[in-house]
């Protein structure tokens, strides 16, 4: 009897899909529209208000309030809805958004540019999961985290040209032009989507459901899985320990450093070069390892960087531990995203994600909303190695799946009947 031969994986092979060639390339369209929004209308509020710190974090509220406020609801309408063409129209109705915002700064007032970055981050409520669904039904389970290292790869790329894009734009040719290549650049990413594969028909019985039952059906599932609920614990964990450390990082440059507030640009430098590299190497291993290791070890790598920059009294020794996480943060992401799609039915996927998402962003806001009040009665030191300690918690937290991978156990987690 002889054995199927198990096709070899290769880059060629990921590029060949359809589905994730032509989401990188939309994600592409989408990152120069997103980067162009953020500095744009950063450098745009700073300059109308003379660097009002209110008007400058309302920015930041307009992002994120949105993936609180919208994001289990709009994974439950991705369940619901053809993710093609929900993807589709997300990336036409964040375009004609922008459209109206220009003209509105033609004769109105210049406030209405938060309106602009609101409803392109609410449309990425709908619009992520979708594209998570897509993976979960075009994408083969082999491919699944070399697209996903790619697509990190591509994030990673623009945290190092994002701003310089977004503020050589801004700076050369004005707001008008930069909205302008916002609503050009998502036009350019929903033309992209249109080469998808067809959208199957949704089930009948998927339209009879009510949405509240639809929601309260999201919550029993992840309860009822124990990869996802470990999961869960371990996403708590870590955005814990980010939020902590999140706006502590000129303190390591002014306190533990003793350099002007301005080297800060030179970490956030090293943590993307970092990335970038890791992206790649990312994808190397990501054929080798199972994704609860590749999270497991990009949480070490955290915990190791936020212990050695705290202990650092030396520039050169603190971009190296910044560019040693760096280079592990796509594991995290890369693990996190596999694992859902490996632990999630197809018909669950925008609900799943739509749970775990605000468990870490709503963890991550309560430390840094905390952060500055502890740095007034603890060292940073102290605070850099407290973030250490949630990460390890977070590792320990996936250690049952590992031995239950160790142990020959399927890694999809046999539910109870909804």
């Amino acid at each position: 009897m002889t054995e199927t031969a198990v096709p070899k994986i290769t880059i060629g092979s990921m590029f060949q899909n359809q589905v994730i060639r032509t989401i990188l390339l939309s994600v592409f369209f989408l990152q120069i529209g997103i980067w162009v929004r953020n500095y744009s209308i950063l450098l745009y509020v700073i300059e109308k208000t003379n660097e009002n710190p209110v008007a400058v974090s309302m920015i930041s509220v307009a992002e994120f309030a949105p993936i609180f406020l919208f994001s289990f609801i709009g994974g439950t309408f991705a369940d619901r809805w053809r993710p093609k063409r929900t993807m589709i129209w997300c990336d036409i109705l964040s375009a004609v958004s922008i459209f109206v915002v220009l003209l509105t700064l033609f004769f109105g007032s210049w406030k209405v540019i938060f309106f602009a970055t609101l409803v392109s981050s609410i449309l990425s409520q709908f619009s992520q999961p979708s594209g998570m669904k897509l993976f979960k039904l075009h994408v083969p389970p082999e491919l699944v985290q070399m697209g996903m290292s790619m697509y990190q790869t591509v994030f990673a790329l623009f945290m190092i040209l994002g701003p310089v894009i977004g503020t050589f734009v801004y700076q050369k040719f004005g707001i008008m032009a930069s909205i302008g290549v916002m609503g050009v650049a998502f036009i350019c990413s929903a033309a992209v989507l249109v080469m998808l594969p067809a959208d199957r028909a949704p089930e009948q019985t998927q339209g009879s459901t009510s949405i509240l039952k639809e929601m309260k059906d999201g919550f029993r599932y992840v309860w009822n899985s124990k990869p996802l609920t470990l999961l869960g614990a371990c996403f708590a964990a870590a955005g814990l320990a980010i939020g902590l450390t999140q706006p502590l990082g000129v303190f390591l440059i002014t306190e533990r450093l003793g350099l002007p507030k301005e080297h800060l640009q030179w970490l956030m430098a090293a943590f993307g070069i970092g990335m970038i590299l890791g992206g790649g190497l990312t994808m190397a291993m990501a054929k080798k390892f199972l994704p609860q290791v590749l999270l497991a070890l990009g949480m070490a790598a955290s915990a190791i960087g936020f212990v050695g920059m705290s202990l650092s009294t030396a520039l050169w020794l603190t971009l190296a531990f910044q560019f040693f996480a760096g280079v592990f943060m796509p594991c995290i992401h890369i693990g996190i995203n596999t694992m859902i799609l490996q632990n999630t039915d197809e018909a669950f996927i925008g609900r799943v994600n739509g749970i775990l998402n605000p468990l870490f962003m709503g963890a991550m806001v309560i430390t840094m909303s905390l952060s500055g009040w502890l740095k007034t009665h603890l060292s940073i030191v102290l605070m850099y190695e407290i973030s250490a300690l949630l990460l390890a918690v977070g590792i320990i937290t996936l250690l049952p799946l590992m031995k239950k991978v160790q142990d020959g156990a399927p890694q999809q987690e046999v539910r109870e009947e909804l």
